[in-house]
């Protein structure tokens, strides 16, 4: 089991009580000034924000952030993006009330803020670029958040699956794991599978879809991961259930993809392979799939083009950058693929988020033995704010079905989901 130290978050900002001392007497007028102006520029937020000695500005509504020092507040308004993450994780800022509702008011008054540009914080909003996509920076980006051990994400993912995407919840009061098995048959509708097709999956996780494929479609899967730990994990599930013919798992990047098949899917990987590489995914697809062979992406987003949130690419997703539509387009147009479908899941993705972070926070005492407070504290906080990106709009989870232009055999009605 991988134990990553706190440098690996960039959580080195806890401090001694003699460092903070210095911020145990009573904010000074520079302070009270710097907290009131960060406030202006969050019309309407919706809740107060408080200092370490009590002076406290903004709406009563049962919300407050807290700053324990002064160091804390004049980082954030230094970088806000990425130190309200840092500080947070480290125990110098809190939040009073629901984590999730304070995150969605302070993203819509950031919005507001942006679009008036009502002080000279508008501009620290704007995030920073992602990480490029170079296959050696991918691995990298990959074992940074995926190779933190099994044991962490069996915690809270849909125990031996651990499907860590957005799962679908076609009925009110679904599981967790029914909503996942879910996704998986709405998928493989989409690509109408049959048995003894041929399928490339690029990105596989743990192996779950895969086997979900072959054992319940009857098709073979070919599937490329660049996590050593996911192959590992996936090729010992697969041998288990007695799959291991009929899945092929490839330690390897999506760019060296290679055979022939009648669906290509890719489920949760788009976001980690950066738009300057969509033409090199288009090509893979275009030498992989059959004339009447049909395709699906599967993939966070936006509703136009944006930076991932500064503090999350930096220290949980290296590298990622959710697409908007018009960007996605780059992969199909090059290659004339027809797009078939596109459906936007964004609050099933929320309510996938609340169930991941109900079981997180039921598990934070062991999160804590096996790493640290303050990786726990940021893997609380990254999904707290993912719930929020999804309730308000910030982000998308697009499924887009294509083809090739000239491919007739394709569905004229959607009857095959839902049947």
């Amino acid at each position: 089991m991988t134990r990553p130290a706190n440098r690996s978050l960039g959580l080195s900002d806890r401090r001694s009580d003699g460092a903070q001392g210095q911020s145990r007497g009573g904010a000074s007028a520079a302070d009270r000034w710097l907290l009131s102006t960060m406030m202006d520029a969050l019309p309407r937020c919706g809740f107060a924000a408080m200092l370490w000695d009590g002076t406290t500005l903004g709406e009563q509504t049962g919300l407050r952030v807290i700053f324990r020092d002064r160091g804390a507040l004049w980082q954030v308004a230094r970088n806000p993006l990425v130190r309200f993450g840092d500080l947070y994780s480290a125990g110098r800022i809190e939040v009073e009330g629901d984590l999730v509702l304070f995150l969605e008011r302070l993203y819509r008054a950031m919005a507001a803020g942006r679009r008036g540009r009502r002080s000279a914080w508008w501009w620290l909003w704007q995030d920073q670029r992602p990480r490029a996509g170079s296959l050696t920076t991918a691995r990298e980006n990959i074992h940074h958040h995926y190779n933190l051990g099994n044991d962490f994400y069996r915690l809270w993912l849909d125990g031996e699956a651990m499907q860590y995407t957005c799962a679908y919840y076609p009925a009110p009061g679904m599981t967790l794991e029914a909503a996942q098995h879910a996704k998986m048959d709405h998928v493989c509708r989409k690509l109408r599978l049959r048995p003894g097709q041929r399928v490339i999956e690029a990105g596989f996780g743990w192996g779950g879809f895969a086997l979900h494929m072959a054992r319940h479609y009857g098709v073979s899967v070919r599937a490329y991961n660049i996590s050593s730990e996911q192959v590992r994990y996936a090729r010992a599930w697969a041998a288990r259930e007695g799959l291991a013919e009929r899945i092929e798992f490839v330690e390897d990047d999506y760019r060296n993809i290679r055979g022939h098949c009648d669906a290509f899917v890719s489920v949760g990987m788009l976001e980690h392979v950066g738009v300057e590489n969509y033409a090199a995914l288009g090509n893979v697809i275009g030498r992989c799939l059959s004339a009447n062979g049909l395709g699906l992406i599967h993939s966070i987003g936006r509703n136009a083009p944006g930076r991932m949130n500064g503090w999350i690419e930096r220290r949980i997703f290296p590298g990622a950058y959710p697409p908007s539509l018009g960007e996605m387009m780059q992969i199909f147009e090059p290659l004339r693929f027809s797009v078939l479908d596109v459906e936007n899941l964004r609050l099933h993705y929320a309510q996938t988020l609340r169930d991941w972070r109900a079981r997180y926070t039921a598990n934070l005492g062991t999160i804590r033995a096996m790493y640290d407070e303050s990786f726990a504290r940021a893997w609380d906080l990254y999904l707290a704010g993912s719930v929020a990106a999804f309730n308000t709009g910030s982000l998308q989870l697009y499924q887009v079905v294509f083809a090739r232009g000239t491919n007739n055999a394709v569905p004229t009605t959607r009857s095959h989901l839902y049947a």
